[in-house]
Parts: structure tokens; sequence; C-alpha cells
């Protein structure tokens, strides 16, 4: 029976187990056991509820943001409507889209594009979440912990278009048009390649189609139209350069002062070098242009031959190569030209016997030395540059040569001797110069006024004296008073007042041979 006890028996015997005992409550000790712990659990509910109630009184008396309500992914639990205008502000400001087409990216804000959010409205509109009997209805109804309130903003197409308008020059890529290869020896077509731009129109068009889709996916793409060549079809121009690169021109180059010519081929594996092909794209016309400084690099090596100083003109020569080559001429003529000298005057010297020496007559000497009256041993003066005295364009096939010494007078046509006559120069108190000069002018019959004197043919090569008006020249028999005729028995003699007398007759048939530009050539 319960609650007996028995004795283990003494002996050899087959022990026993007794039955466990059972400690179940009775039916009454257990419902009175639950009972007690069923308070406090009842006790922690009714508090969780009033603090929660007191809780959303708080909230909802001081005009806070409801639990679980959040705005553009800020929670705003709590916050009033500034500090949740503020979080919302600093959520957008943190916001980009990038603008992206091919290797460029750039990342810019959302307000760059237009997108302007406003923070105080969508404030207001999280604040009014749970406050009415709709909203609590919505808000039961979601699945997820926030609530959260759509962004109020605004689209501006016109802040778009700025920032796309900056944009356009990075992403612009100008056409390059077909042009003309003449590196090999032989013109060959380089096509032209396409440019692109920014095609801001379309752009814009997907973004203010669905601007919050952007924003969503915080990327634009960026849309980009071609932009044709100007000029694409060089075919002619290839036929003409090569019809041109067949061209190898000869350079004469005549020394005036010396009667030298020196002769140079210019082949078109040189002058392609410094000939450029141009093609104007508004009318596909192609033309050749002169690239300067590679034509002047060529005519100094040539120049390095000529020694002495003296050089080409670089304008006029590269110019008159151009001009051959593209009429496909076999030669083009220039002149040596000459620089000014410095002179150190030595014991005995003056301007007369300086210029005498130099061939240059004394009065040019004066003019380019102002303030020079009295010459000192030591001191340095500038000489004229020979061409000062030849101003023309030079006839190189024909020379006139005069003997102060012999009192002759050679013509020469094409390097042979045509005419030696007997001529008569300047007297000791008015002597010719000597130099290389050039015929600059013709008259039938020209009046000296000083000596009252009518020269006919004449044809003057030089002034005596830089800033005057007459010159000393050629010319024949001359009369005074329109009846006299003066020197005709003195040929040979030193006669004139500086010009060169010839008989009437010879005078007359050098009048009609030398052309202005002819080299005049008086030696000592």
């Amino acid at each position: 029976m319960p609650g007996k006890s028995y004795q283990q028996p003494q002996g050899n015997y087959p022990s026993t187990t007794a039955p466990a005992a059972d400690y179940r409550l009775s039916p009454s000790r257990g419902r009175r056991t639950a009972l007690w712990l069923l308070f406090p659990l009842l006790f922690l509910i009714v508090a969780a509820i009033g603090v929660l109630a007191g809780g959303l009184s708080f909230v909802y008396a001081r005009d806070r943001v409801m639990p679980g309500v959040s705005a553009y992914g800020v929670p705003l639990s709590g916050l009033s409507q500034d500090e949740a205008a503020a979080a919302i502000a600093a959520r957008w400001d943190e916001q980009t889209v990038i603008l992206q087409n091919g290797d460029l990216v750039v990342p810019v804000a959302p307000a760059d594009l237009g997108m302007v959010i406003d923070a105080e409205a969508t404030a207001r509109a999280a604040a009014g979440k749970g406050r009415t009997l709709d909203s609590l209805s919505a808000l039961a109804a979601e699945r997820s912990a926030w609530f959260d309130t759509p962004p109020v903003w605004r689209f501006d197409p016109e802040a778009a278009w700025r920032t796309l308008s900056q944009l356009a020059p990075q992403l612009a890529v100008a056409p390059v048009d077909a042009t003309v290869d003449l590196s090999s020896g032989r013109a060959m077509a380089v096509p032209a390649i396409e440019g692109r731009e920014l095609d801001i129109e379309t752009t814009l068009t997907t973004l203010a189609a669905n601007p919050a889709a952007v924003l969503r996916a915080g990327q634009l793409s960026l849309s980009v139209r071609p932009v044709p060549a100007a000029v694409t079809d060089v075919s002619a121009a290839v036929d003409e350069a090569n019809r041109l690169l067949a061209t190898a021109v000869t350079l004469e180059v005549y020394d005036p002062v010396r009667d030298e010519q020196i002769n140079w081929r210019v082949e078109p594996s040189a002058w392609v070098q410094w000939l450029r092909l141009t093609i104007d794209p508004a009318t596909g016309q192609f033309s050749w242009s002169l690239d300067r400084q590679i034509g002047v690099a060529y005519l100094d090596t040539l120049e390095a031959q000529l020694g002495d100083g003296r050089y080409l003109d670089e304008d006029e020569t590269l110019a008159a190569l151009s001009a051959a080559i593209q009429a496909q001429s076999a030669t083009v003529t220039t002149r040596v030209r000459y620089p000014e000298r410095r002179h150190v005057v030595q014991p005995g010297e003056t301007l007369s016997s300086i210029g005498f020496d130099y061939g240059i007559p004394y009065p040019w000497i004066q003019q380019l030395n102002p303030g020079v009256d009295a010459l000192t041993v030591g001191q340095e003066i500038t000489i004229p540059a020979a061409d000062a005295l030849l101003p023309l364009p030079v006839v190189p096939n024909k020379r006139i040569i005069v003997s102060l010494s012999d009192q002759r007078t050679w013509v020469y046509e094409n390097g042979q001797l045509k005419w030696e006559w007997p001529s008569s120069t300047g007297i000791k108190s008015s002597p010719t110069a000597p130099g290389v000069f050039q015929i600059q002018s013709h008259e039938p019959n020209a009046y000296a006024g000083n000596w009252d004197l009518w020269m006919p043919s004449f044809m003057g090569i030089y002034r005596p004296v830089p800033t005057s008006d007459f010159m000393n020249g050629f010319h024949g028999f001359p009369t005074r008073g329109n009846s006299q005729l003066l020197w005709t028995g003195d040929l040979g003699h030193p006669v004139t007042y500086g010009c060169i007398l010839l008989s009437s007759d010879n005078a007359a048939l050098l009048y009609d041979w030398a052309e202005d530009g002819v080299v005049v050539e008086v030696r000592p």
C-alpha cells in the first residue's frame, strides 16, 4: 500500500525491486501552480501595451513620424518633420547617376540632371502616415518592416540640358577628312574618318520619358550621332599628285655679281617634303601649299654650297620652285643674293676709296652710316649689299662690261661676244663709279639740266647719290642748245660727267637690245 516500507530479507534469496513512486500533482494542485505562473506574464503584456500606447501617444501628440515609417529608404521613426526633411535631403545628396558611353563614365548628382527633391514635402507626407484610418490600413497591409514614403521631387529638363551641353565636348570626336599621302613617293588616298558628337536631344528625350527609372537605376546611357567628314573623295587629287611626282625641276641660280651660273636638280623626293596638297572642304577643289619651314631647310643645304655669305631669297625661290613643279616646267631661275658687309677703316682710306674698292658709289656708304663725316683708323662701317644697286629682276643671258682703264665696252649674249666698242667714261672730277649695276630706264633723249645736255638713246644704270633724281648711264653723242654735237672725237678717253659715252649709232643699237634688268659690270 502506498506509504508502506519494506525491509530487505536476509539469506540467499533473489532480490526484487519495488515499483517507482508517482510524484505527479493532483489536479487541484496543478491548476493553482499554472495560475501563479500566468499572473507575471499577463503583467508584462499589460505593461508593454501601456508603454507602446504611451509611446504612440507621445509620438502622435508631438507630431513626429510614426514608428515603422521611412522615406526614400531613410528610417524616420520618431523624427520631427524638420529632422526628417534634413535626413531625406542628405540621402538625396549622396545619390549619383552615372552618365556613360563607351569608356566615358561621368558620375553626376541628381540635381545636375534636373532631379530636384522637395525634402519638406516628403517629410510632411511621411509624418502623415499612421494618422488616418486609410494610412493605418495601408500600414497594416504592408509585409515589410518599413512603411516607405515615396520622395516628392520634380524634373527640370533645362537643368539636364545644361549639364549635357557642358559634357558634349568630352564626347566629341572631330571627323577627319580624306587626304592624300605622299610619303612613299607615290600619292595614295587616305580615307576619311567619321566623327561623333553627343546627341543631346535624344539623350534628353530618354531621360524625360522616365526620370524616376533613371534615378532608380543610377545610370543614363548617352546617345551619340555620327559626324560625317567634309571631304571623302580625293581621287582627282591623287591623280594630280601622281602626275606631278614625275616632275624633276632644275633650279638655275644666277650670280649677277660674279656672272656665275649654278644648277641644282630638285627631285620629287626632295620637293614632296615641303609641298602640301590642300583640299578645300567647301568645294572639294585641291591646291598645293608650301610648308615653308621644311622648304627653307632644304634651301639651307643649297646655300651652304654657295659659300662667301651668298644666299638665296627663300620666299622668292620657294615660290618659283612651287610654281614650276605645278606647271611641270623643266627649269626655274632665281638669283644669288649678297648681304651687307662690315669694313674696318685702314690707314689712308677715304669713303671714296672704300667705295671704289667695293664697287659701291661712296654716297651710298654715307647713307648707310649716318653721322660718319670723317673716318678714323680702326673704325667699323657698314658696306651696302651689292643687291642694293640691282633692284630689278636680272636678265641672265645678257651682260654688258665696261672697262674704265681700257675705255672700252663689250656686249655679251648667251656667253658670246656680240659687240665691242670704244667708249668714254667720267672725268676725274666726276668719275664713273665701278661696280655691278643694271639697266633701269630707257629714255629716247634724256636731258641733264646741270650741264644743259641732251643725251640720245639714254639708259640709266645707277644713281650716283641714292636720293637723287638723276642717273648715270649709256648715251650717244650729246647736244647742247639743240645744235652743238659734243665729244665726237673723244671716244676712248674720259670725257663725260659720269655717264658712259658710245657713238650715237652704237648707243641706238644697245638701246634696242638691252631691256631693263640687263646687268652692267663697270670694271676699274
